[in-house]
């Protein structure tokens, strides 16, 4: 199982690209209610931006300006002139997570984790795993169990690409790939980030998509516009009445436990030490969020 595993989850449920060369975004992510920003050297910077956006990035990251947000940095490829170098400056710059596009292995993320020591990164910062080609997904439990995983990121754009596939408003190409790195990082205890959703202008189909990801069990979405923050909260947030009903479950199990029995009925369902299990994973997460 990853060293990820045993820390405590942090809310994860909106998590926005936001692009590091451009100066007035970085400074507008400041005040936009995400619980996670990723400040992008990748797919939105120009080839002669790369460097600059690489500072901005660097020096956004360690500002200490964003208050409760997870910051990290989504580098180039180490396919690319830039990867290497984005990696070791981010390293320095310890946010608290690296993201790194097409991974394909766990020795791909051993280069990667190698980059990041030699730069002096602490040893708490993580690698969050973008998975979208055929090599990540045939790979994903290797990458999700790597040691310094702390998330799997679907990168649905270049999977179905990659695959040859149509993005449909049900996802049904790339619904059994989702899964099955979504069980992957199930196993090895590692946050699951749904993909993105292109249309910002289509918030019904957004709301659709985000109910379809949780429903599946991701624990939140990467974003590409600030209009989508605030319907992924809510999608990826246990509701008020789900929440009363899982301290009905605790209270009645824990109940029922001192008398001897190990099933009891709420609300006309059974519920059982899984049921437990979920009320209290629940709870944990609705502290965490109003704890931010």
């Amino acid at each position: 199982m990853s060293a990820a595993a045993a820390r405590p989850a942090r809310p994860r449920r909106s998590v926005l690209y936001m692009p590091a060369a451009n100066a007035r975004a970085l400074e507008k992510a400041k005040a936009i209610d995400a619980d996670a920003l990723i400040f992008d050297l990748e797919d939105a910077v120009a080839p002669d931006a790369k460097e600059a956006a690489r500072e901005g990035a660097c020096a956004a990251a360690s500002s200490g300006e964003y208050g409760y947000r997870e910051l990290t940095i989504r580098c180039n490829g180490l396919d690319t002139p830039w990867g290497r170098d984005d990696i070791r400056a981010a390293g320095a710059a310890a946010p608290s997570a690296v993201v790194i596009p097409k991974v394909s292995s766990a020795a791909h993320l051993a280069a990667v984790s190698d980059l990041l020591d030699t730069a002096g990164a602490p040893d708490s910062m993580r690698i969050w795993a973008m998975i979208e080609t055929p090599a990540g997904i045939a790979h994903a439990r290797e990458i999700a169990g790597f040691e310094r995983t702390d998330a799997v990121v679907m990168g649905t754009n270049d999977m179905a690409k990659e695959l040859h596939a149509t993005i449909t408003p049900d996802r049904a190409a790339l619904v059994p790939h989702l899964a099955t790195c979504l069980v992957a990082a199930r196993e090895a205890g590692v946050t699951a980030l749904d993909g993105v959703y292109n249309d910002i202008r289509d918030a019904d189909g957004f709301a659709a998509v985000c109910r379809q990801g949780a429903d599946l069990g991701f624990d939140g979405k990467t974003l590409i516009h600030p209009s989508q923050v605030d319907p992924a909260n809510e999608a990826f947030s246990p509701s008020l009445d789900e929440l009363d009903f899982h301290r009905q479950v605790i209270e009645a199990f824990e109940a029922a436990v001192a008398d001897g029995r190990g099933v009891v009925t709420v609300d006309g369902k059974m519920v059982e030490n899984l049921h437990v299990d979920e009320a209290r994973r629940a709870i944990a997460l609705a502290d965490a969020i109003a704890q931010r």
